[in-house]
């Protein structure tokens, strides 16, 4: 099956303006592409660019995609590693669009095997629950969100803290006094603390019941995490420190972290990410399966791939519920209060919506 062309779109999503530790979003940074073959299908695949984060923009992911695209003219779309190896030698990096043509491939693959993804992959179903996510803002509009939230049926709750140590410590302690003890609670410091303002704040707050705190420090300090790891009261989850598996190998070898979150734009898609999995499974590392601010096309392949990884336990799949103004997708996963559903349609079952597609800046390669 060879590959013909590739669409690329300028795929952007208005949204309600989200704040991390590191910045804010004010629209979704996507790209979306169709990968076309001579079999008569093509594969789908988006991705989300946060510059804050992975360091890639929504223009260097188009300006990357127009070479990637031109690259696998000709080539055989099943050839799933060969096809991504030639990614890997044009350019480093580049994680967030790579994963983007990664799915393709995933996607043409099932489709090919006429099987929903995650059977392709050689998963079941199962139930997947979903935190939320609440942005960084003052303690009193936090806990307000956290509220109603609360009282919309959300049973998990993701916490974004990393501004001000003293100031996030407030913030649980008021969110907690307005939800009770009843939901779990996760703390997301994006990179924002020192160690010191670090191990002060999760021992400040381990009273409150707090399931586990996502990369507290910058990447630099990750000689620091072992350290962390053996005095903080609260579980520690390796985020931006774990790229791919080499990086996961070293943080378990380490004893620098107690938990992995996996995310496509960071592994590269799928194909790393299974090995991410494969590494953190082998050690008993459990995994937590995360995102951007993708649309329900890239949610739908994160379900899939959360479906065929057992070692995923802990599900932050709210991308599409922070703040996107419109859904432009067909199909896909969907969300039935927090939990997620998907039919089971051959690949990942979702593709853009052609109305919003006309809108959106284009390029055929």
């Amino acid at each position: 099956m060879k590959i013909t062309h590739t669409e690329i779109y300028r795929f952007s999503i208005p949204m309600e303006p989200f704040a991390i530790a590191t910045g804010t979003m004010f629209f979704a940074q996507n790209v979306f592409i169709r990968v076309y073959t001579d079999a008569g299908i093509y594969g789908v695949g988006e991705c989300s660019a946060f510059p804050m984060i992975v360091g890639e923009t929504q223009e260097t992911c188009l300006v990357v995609a127009k070479e990637f695209a031109q690259i696998w003219k000709g080539k055989n779309a099943l050839d799933i590693p060969s096809r991504l190896n030639e990614l890997h030698a044009v350019i480093a990096n580049n994680t967030t669009i790579k994963s983007a043509f990664d799915m393709a491939l995933y996607d043409l693959a099932a489709k090919s095997a006429q099987m929903p993804l995650y059977q392709y992959l050689g998963g079941t179903k199962r139930e997947i629950e979903s935190d939320i996510t609440i942005g960084i803002s003052s303690a009193e509009d936090m806990a307000a969100t956290a509220v109603s939230y609360v009282n919309s049926g959300a049973k998990i709750l993701k916490i974004k803290l990393g501004k001000n140590p003293v100031e996030d410590i407030e913030r649980i302690v008021k969110i907690r006094q307005a939800i009770g003890y009843d939901t779990i609670l996760r703390l997301d410091a994006n990179q924002g603390w020192k160690f010191e303002e670090a191990l002060t704040v999760l021992r400040e707050i381990a009273p409150l019941g707090i399931q586990f705190c996502e990369q507290p420090m910058r990447t630099w300090y990750d000689d620091f995490l072992p350290e962390l790891v053996k005095l903080s009261p609260v579980k520690i989850m390796a985020d931006e420190s774990c790229y791919n598996h080499h990086d996961a190998r070293k943080l378990i070898n380490n004893k620098a972290t107690d938990f992995i979150n996996i995310k496509f734009s960071k592994s590269g898609g799928i194909y790393e990410a299974l090995k991410i999995h494969h590494e953190a499974k082998s050690s008993g590392i459990k995994c937590m399966m995360g995102g951007m601010l993708e649309s329900r096309i890239a949610l739908s392949a994160k379900l899939h791939f959360t479906y065929a990884c057992p070692n995923v336990h802990f599900y932050d799949l709210d991308t599409c519920k922070l703040g996107h103004l419109k859904d432009p997708v067909i199909n896909g996963a969907r969300y039935v209060g927090h939990h997620l559903e998907i039919d089971d349609l051959p690949g990942i079952g979702a593709d853009a919506d052609e109305e919003f597609l006309q809108k959106c800046e284009k390029w055929i390669i």
